[in-house]
């Protein structure tokens, strides 16, 4: 019966007969991976439980079974929303049961069909399908997409090795369009998602063009293929043509003595490595690398790179440890003389030293199950956190001079190669170790003091992250198999202490904050500069520019008038900068023979150093209403701003200038919203918002800023505006206000007071819960300064506003020098 309904050349189905035996419902059987085609003969292996059911129950009726191919092959068990609409009527031809319950079955594609309706779902798919004959056009048109494909199929065929030599001139006798087609189709290793399109398309031409446009494709790619393989077989020519050559030019230099340098060179290498009593796994890999170098000419390529490898790996000094001075007295006694105060710091330094100390001495060894313990807390990774300046880098000379150990520095700020710091592959031409090797080969020990830099400033692209490189290098459990990519060896950097320096922790990733203790070096007050100027950097500058310490000094007057008027910064870097000018100009008058020596005093540092830089204008700014001075957290230190508020005729609109950011513009919104909320009770008239523009300003306007801390400087602001009295000149606030009034806590406190006492204001109104933080300041500025902790905003307007009277006063009283403080 079904060879009528397919017809002797099996290409003109028969539609009538096969509609006529078509079920009203047809058992659907999805393909993983396959799309059936009419007129194809497809082998099946069929073993899931409902599939198997399907066939053994359609071989005992009409064998006639619908073939579509499913989305996901992942899916066990497809349903109707996950396999194709459109598929094919098929036949079953042969059944055959294997050992493990599985069908193999052969099936042939009759015709295709499109499903109407869904049926059934269990215990298989079923449903009521609908013949979808394609259209055959003819004419001149569907001649030439007939030409244009039997030539590609003959070129793709002529490049496909596993093609019969009759295949081309079977396809040219082919009459039938729509055969030619399936036929091409189920020949080429096409992509499901292009199979089902084509199965799709309803025109015998649009099935034709979708063939050319994929043959096309196949046809470049193919061509590319065989260009590759013709210059990789060229190559492999050569390369073997080179080898014979080679062995020549051996002979020969044999016959003539000249390999005697080469012997000469291995040997030298192997009485390295064994001298140099490598571990177990490096010394096998220079060993297999000596081995291979012994077998090529010195003229190859690989040579070379060999040979720098063996060197980096012998160079390395993987046994050399410098002995620790472990002596704490005298630890403490070199940090006391590198640094002034310092004092946590100093006293982690100490509590390393004392743990090492007794872990050497009592030779404790790590019990069963807590492998790593004693390591960790040999092992600490420190992070000095700071402003510029505080002495975060040299603090880690200083470490490395109490334990008697070397020192090396790596900054870190903008890498953004991850090789950096792991080292390139050696399949690179110019392949390097990474820096922190590097770093090691040049200490020429394997337990220096490593600085790292700027590790806040550490940036991450397309090559890589940097960061994450430095987890295992940071984490004293996992770094003393530390495995750079050039060596591709261990090396045990456990011994190694690591320090990192940072302006800021926000930048830093958190899992690598995680593995650091952190240390922060908080700004010097006016006190410490001057007794750091004293014992550290006037000596070290005299000494710089050639002056005997007889020859300059610097009264403490000069010293105040160098750090009030000339700097203003929470480290001393710029100051050494201006005592190291002040010594230059000293230095050219007594080279000149004009002077034998001389007493600096705050007449010549303006000499010197020309016109005042820095002024105290806390007074001048805030003289007039609408103007307040907030504290503000910078990576650099604390430092002081001042927030402008001024009115115009208006609408009630609001304007905020400054660069500032998100967090801060809704400060100014709940500042403003607070203040028009609550007017009457402050004795504001309400219709003031209704007939007036409100301009909030924040200098200076090419920095930006952001952050919630301002918000009860800017009510004060509004405040001092609307009730045309100015806020006390000594006074600066910091706080976070919401919507009810209430003063919220913020952070940076110490930072921030250190800025508002370098800028002379002498009381600071902060949040109550931030009052803890308070005792972390030195105990010269808590005497200096006074402190007011408010919960609300009613109270900070009442600390910093004062009447007309009291403001008189006040201006009077900021007019007059500001007392110096006193030295403890």
């Amino acid at each position: 019966m079904f060879r009528d309904i397919i017809g002797r050349s099996e290409s003109a189905i028969d539609q009538s007969k096969l509609e006529s035996i078509l079920p009203g419902e047809l058992p659907i059987l999805p393909l993983r991976n396959i799309v059936a085609l009419p007129m194809a003969v497809i082998p099946l292996a069929v073993g899931i439980p409902r599939s198997v059911k399907l066939i053994e129950e359609a071989r005992t009726g009409m064998r006639i079974i619908g073939l579509v191919a499913m989305k996901n092959p992942e899916i066990e068990e497809p349903g109707p929303e996950e396999v194709y609409q459109t598929g094919t009527v098929a036949v079953i031809h042969k059944v055959v049961h294997t050992d493990d319950g599985a069908l193999q079955v052969i099936v042939q594609g009759l015709e295709r069909m499109r499903i109407e309706e869904w049926t059934a779902t269990e215990p298989y798919l079923k449903a009521r399908v609908a013949l979808a004959p394609e259209i055959v056009e003819e004419g001149v048109e569907a001649e030439a997409l007939r030409q244009s494909l039997l030539e590609l199929s003959a070129e793709v065929a002529e490049m496909l090795p596993n093609i019969p030599e009759g295949a081309v001139a079977f396809l040219e006798q082919i009459r039938d369009t729509r055969q030619l087609v399936y036929i091409i189709a189920a020949n080429m290793r096409m992509d499901i998602e292009d199979e089902q399109k084509l199965l799709e398309a309803d025109s015998v031409n649009e099935k034709m063009r979708q063939l050319i446009t994929y043959l096309t494709r196949e046809r470049e790619v193919l061509a590319i293929r065989k260009k590759i393989a013709e210059e990789a077989s060229q190559e492999l020519n050569k390369t073997q043509r080179e080898y014979y050559l080679r062995q020549q030019l051996e002979a020969i230099r044999k016959e003539l003595g000249e390999s005697d340098e080469q012997e000469a060179e291995i040997e030298e290498y192997r009485r390295k490595i064994a001298e140099a009593n490598l571990p177990e796994e490096a010394e096998k890999e220079a060993l297999r690398e000596l081995k291979r170098m012994e077998r090529m000419p010195p003229q190859a390529a690989e040579h070379s790179v060999i040979k720098t490898y063996l060197d980096w790996l012998l160079d390395l000094p993987w046994n050399n440890l410098s002995e620790d001075n472990l002596d704490i007295a005298h630890a403490r006694q070199v940090l006391d003389e590198d640094h002034y105060d310092l004092q946590k710091v100093k006293d982690r330094i100490l509590e390393y030293l004392a743990v090492r100390k007794l872990v050497n001495e009592r030779g404790i060894e790590e019990a069963e199950g807590h492998e790593g313990e004693v390591q960790e807390a040999m092992g600490a990774i420190l992070c000095f956190v700071g402003p510029p300046g505080v002495g975060k880098t040299s603090l880690g000379k200083s470490i490395a001079r109490a334990l008697g150990r070397e020192f090396t520095r790596m900054s870190l700020g903008g890498m953004r190669d991850e090789a950096e710091i792991r080292g390139h592959r050696r399949t690179y031409i110019g392949a390097m170790p990474g820096r922190i090797i590097q770093a090691i080969k040049r200490c020429g020990t394997r337990n220096p003091v490593f600085m790292l830099d700027e590790v806040d400033k550490i940036g991450m692209d397309w090559r890589g992250d940097p960061s994450s490189a430095l987890l295992e290098v940071l984490d004293p459990q996992q770094n003393n198999a530390f495995r750079d990519h050039y060596l591709d060896v261990d090396f045990d950097l456990s011994d190694v202490i690591f320090i990192t320096t940072a302006n800021t922790l926000d930048t830093i990733p958190a899992p690598l904050r995680d593995r650091m203790e952190i240390i922060s070096l908080e700004g010097y007050t006016e006190y410490e500069k001057l007794r750091i100027a004293e014992g550290y950097l006037i000596p070290r500058q005299r000494r710089a520019n050639g002056l005997r310490k007889d020859e300059i000094s610097f009264t403490e007057e000069a010293l105040r008038c160098i750090i009030r008027d000339y700097t203003r910064e929470a480290g001393v870097r710029n100051l050494e900068r201006e005592i190291g000018k002040v010594c230059r100009k000293v230095a050219v008058k007594i080279a000149a023979g004009e002077i034998e020596q001389l007493q600096v005093t705050p007449e010549h540092v303006r000499e010197f150093l020309g016109k005042q830089r820095f002024f105290f204008d806390a007074a001048l700014r805030t003289e007039r209403p609408g103007v307040a001075t907030g504290l503000a957290y910078t990576p650099v230190g604390g430092d002081v701003l001042f927030i402008e508020a001024t009115k115009m005729k208006g609408k009630g609109d609001l304007t905020t200038t400054g660069q500032l950011g998100d967090v801060m513009n809704e400060s100014v919104r709940i500042a403003y919203s607070w203040v028009q909320a609550n007017a009457e009770a402050l004795g504001i008239d309400p219709d003031v918002f209704a007939h007036h523009n409100f301009h909030v300003h924040v200098p200076a306007g090419a920095t930006p800023k952001d952050g919630p801390s301002a918000g009860v400087t800017m009510v004060t602001a509004l405040v001092s505006l609307l009730l045309n009295k100015p806020v006390r000149a000594d006074v600066g606030m910091t706080g976070e206000i919401t919507l009810r009034g209430r003063v919220l806590p913020i952070g940076g406190v110490k930072q921030k007071v250190l800025a508002a006492h370098r800028a002379g204001l002498s009381t600071i109104i902060l949040p109550k819960r931030n009052e803890a933080d308070l005792d972390e300041l030195p105990e010269d500025v808590r005497e200096a300064m006074t402190f007011i902790p408010v919960d609300c905003i009613e109270q900070v307007i009442e600390a910093a506003l004062r009447d007309h009277a009291e403001t008189a006063e006040q201006e009077a009283e900021v007019e007059a020098p500001v007392p110096e403080p006193a030295v403890l």
